[in-house]
């Protein structure tokens, strides 16, 4: 299925306004190349503060640097060599964990590290025929979801509350329409905030939908959004930067023209669509530029910043043979747009704060980039 290829990743930032709503006080990002340690396709970034920063991606590879990507150490964790990780979460310079994906169903795992990246446990292997696991997000070091691809009309969701078990929380979930499915979009079709609520956008049915919680994936609720949506189209990625105001991107991976995004001020029950993007290809992956608070818990140490709310950068997935295309950012939540010029190859990007974020990619490339 087309939803099951590499795709590249749009990120998504923030930027303030004055009650005379001006205009926000963004400059061009400053990019600067950084050396990974590997030529390995890097998939998905998790920067948990402007100094450590997780990203994994083809060949079993991980990468993680502790000192804002001066210096990069890469590893491949034993067993996962013919494995893709298309998301990874970083918790602190010696705790991380990776979502693999492979041939077999049993190819899908969830793995972890406390030491820093000297060994590896597998706390949840797949034995689901037909289940496909496309990204996972974590409120607290503890406490997270993994999200699959619906499977005969149920969505056969995952939740940890320990950071060691996984259990099936299935029954929990709205009915999946026929052939509704997620985009794996470098670990961002779904995503937390706060304390209990969560997002997942999909696509790959007649609607494109947001499956959204506010308990911690107890109950969820199913809302539908304007962007395009069938079996190669819907929603991407999805980001929020407060219980109410969020951003999804996604578009049509057979058209490089049907490229779209949507906001909502009201925790995702209501989407209206962005202007668009000045660039060709699909919305891959949102990442507000503000980085990521993580409440409840200070082992998720991010820098948070309140300056410039609404900025976003996003790169594109674009045809033949989903090639990863270009880049762009907007400081409005997508009422005006700009080109990021000479960015391309890049896959997933995420930020610690405006000053600190980063693009991985193709070849091992890593690209930081700041506000």
């Amino acid at each position: 299925m087309l939803h099951r290829a590499l795709f590249v990743c749009l990120v998504v930032g923030v930027t303030t306004f004055s009650l005379a709503q001006e205009a926000p006080k963004f400059h061009e990002p400053k990019l600067t190349p950084q050396n990974s340690g590997t030529t390995q396709l890097l998939i998905s970034v998790s920067p948990v503060n402007s100094r450590v920063v997780w990203a994994a991606g083809t060949g079993g590879t991980y990468v993680m640097t502790t000192d804002g990507g001066a210096h990069w150490k890469a590893g491949v964790v034993p067993g996962a060599e013919s494995l893709q990780f298309r998301d990874v979460q970083g918790v602190s310079d010696k705790i991380a964990y990776l979502m693999s994906i492979g041939d077999n169903p049993t190819d899908f795992r969830i793995y972890k590290t406390g030491d820093g990246g000297a060994t590896w446990t597998i706390e949840f292997t797949n034995e689901l025929a037909n289940a496909f696991y496309d990204c996972f997000a974590f409120w607290t070091p503890r406490r997270g979801l993994a999200h699959s691809d619906s499977v005969n009309g149920v969505f056969p969701e995952l939740r940890t509350t320990d950071g060691m078990t996984w259990r099936s929380i299935a029954s929990n979930m709205p009915p999946a329409l026929p052939g509704e499915a997620s985009f794996s979009s470098s670990g961002t079709c779904i995503t937390t905030q706060g304390g209990r609520n969560a997002w997942i956008t999909t696509g790959g049915a007649s609607i494109s939908r947001i499956l959204a919680t506010r308990d911690g994936g107890s109950t969820w609720n199913a809302y539908d959004t304007p962007l395009v949506s069938s079996p190669s189209a819907g929603g991407l990625s999805v980001a929020f930067r407060d219980p109410w105001h969020g951003i999804v991107g996604g578009g049509d991976l057979a058209d490089d023209t049907a490229i779209d995004a949507a906001t909502s001020d009201d925790g995702g029950r209501s989407w209206t669509l962005t202007s668009k993007p000045p660039v060709q290809g699909t919305i891959f992956c949102l990442a507000y530029v503000r980085g990521v608070s993580q409440e409840h818990d200070d082992a998720f140490d991010h820098d948070f910043d309140d300056d410039g709310d609404r900025a976003v950068v996003i790169t594109t997935e674009t045809q033949p043979a989903f090639v990863s295309g270009f880049a762009a950012w907007t400081p409005d939540e997508g009422r005006t747009w700009f080109p990021i010029a000479n960015v391309s190859g890049y896959w997933g990007v995420a930020f610690a704060n405006r000053h600190a974020g980063w693009f991985v990619g193709n070849n091992g490339q890593i690209l930081k980039i700041s506000f």
